[in-house]
């Protein structure tokens, strides 16, 4: 099957890589004047892998939908409405599979990305969400996981769970939208308070972390029509060992970044993720408290220190209120 891959960053490159591997026909497209788009035309690599010749690159993107059936998009969840703005006005997306493998929720309104897909390029076209744990310095060197396909139509997802699936990637059926990208994009927020609590020398409290964390995002999918035990799930608290406590993970490292006073210059798509939240608790009159603790830190320039202390450390209460 012929497969394109819009967004050459980390992990879109490294999906054409897997799709390449399991046998498709791949085309990569990035943006002519990007950094990561020049490095791999004249190199082939980035600083995670080396891409096969069969691999077709394009800073074309007519060329690019033009040319596959399924099109997965890996971009920064902030960049989407654009991004599909500008996919809207080319004829050849009629008919088309389109897969997020992003994490995020549009920080400005709380939407989810499928959402913000259907009201730009149209909601006549088949969207799959590909979300859950992973890393791709684990996967090249043969490590295996398991993910979850999601879309509204089960089709849809037996499909591209039939193509994508290996003995590298098991994949899951999902079976709501709702709680999978909320989980997914949600669990970055969460990454980035584990990385505060291990730049303060506060680990230990991850355990309580991912208690209360799992709690209020159930109440927010089960208030927002989703299932709650969706949270329970890969999309999300079976990504907490990969984004709470990896090295790999971006979210952590810049959590414990940000506390030591240090820079951290790759994408956090958590720091978006933490300002949607906000708007959505104020939408569902969800309480989220370790969401607003993350928000107050950094929006309102509250004391990561005494914030997180104050969350987890000074309450006096029933476990289950």
């Amino acid at each position: 099957m012929k497969i394109s891959v819009l967004g050459c960053g980390r992990w879109g490159t490294f999906i054409a890589w897997y799709a390449n591997k399991i046998g498709h026909k791949v085309m990569l497209w990035g943006r002519e004047n990007s950094k990561n788009y020049i490095r791999l035309d004249e190199t082939r690599k980035n600083d995670y892998l080396t891409l096969s010749e069969d691999i077709e690159l394009s800073n074309s993107i007519h060329k690019a939908v033009s040319f596959a059936e399924f099109i997965i998009i890996s971009i920064s969840a902030q960049e989407l409405r654009s991004f599909g703005s500008q996919l809207s006005l080319i004829n050849e997306i009629q008919g088309k599979t389109f897969i997020l493998c992003m994490k995020g929720i549009e920080a400005s309104s709380g939407k989810r990305l499928s959402q913000v897909f259907g009201e730009t390029v149209g909601y006549d076209t088949n969207v799959a969400v590909w979300v859950g744990p992973g890393h791709v310095q684990d996967f090249v060197n043969n490590t295996p996981n398991c993910m979850v396909v999601d879309s509204e139509e089960v089709k849809i997802t037996k499909k591209i769970v039939q193509e994508f699936s290996s003995d590298l990637i098991r994949f899951y059926y999902g079976q709501d939208m709702i709680g999978n990208e909320i989980g997914a994009a949600a669990k970055n927020v969460m990454g980035t308070a584990a990385g505060m609590l291990d730049g303060l020398n506060y680990g230990s409290l991850k355990g309580s972390l991912m208690a209360r964390g799992t709690r209020e995002l159930s109440r927010l999918v089960t208030a927002m029509g989703g299932n709650d035990v969706t949270i329970y799930g890969l999309s999300h608290l079976g990504d907490y060992e990969a984004t709470l406590f990896s090295l790999h993970s971006h979210n952590r490292k810049f959590g414990q970044s940000y506390v030591s006073g240090e820079k951290f210059e790759k994408l956090a798509e958590g720091v978006s993720t933490v300002k949607a939240l906000k708007e959505l608790s104020e939408q569902y009159d969800v309480e989220l408290p370790i969401c607003k603790a993350m928000y107050d830190i950094l929006f309102n320039d509250q004391d990561a220190k005494d914030t997180l202390e104050n969350l987890f450390l000074r309450p006096v209460k029933f476990e289950f209120q």
